[in-house]
């Protein structure tokens, strides 16, 4: 049975953690702004047609 001590610090693992999430967190903003970019362009090549069929205008296509 595992036992937990809440008074027992664990500092090493708290700054890994920072800069962990310090070091990742700049990538993660670059992929999503990349998935957004690729979304935007996506829906740019579709005709006014398949996008009415996906319910969406020319004009919706900035909001992704």
């Amino acid at each position: 049975m595992a036992f937990f001590d809440p008074t027992r610090r664990a500092s090493g693992s708290i700054l890994a953690g920072r800069m962990a999430s310090f070091m990742t967190r700049p990538f993660g903003a670059f992929t999503d702004w990349n998935e957004r970019r690729a979304t935007r362009k996506a829906l740019a090549n579709l005709s006014d047609q398949q996008l009415d069929d996906i319910g969406l205008c020319r004009g919706d296509i900035a909001m992704f």
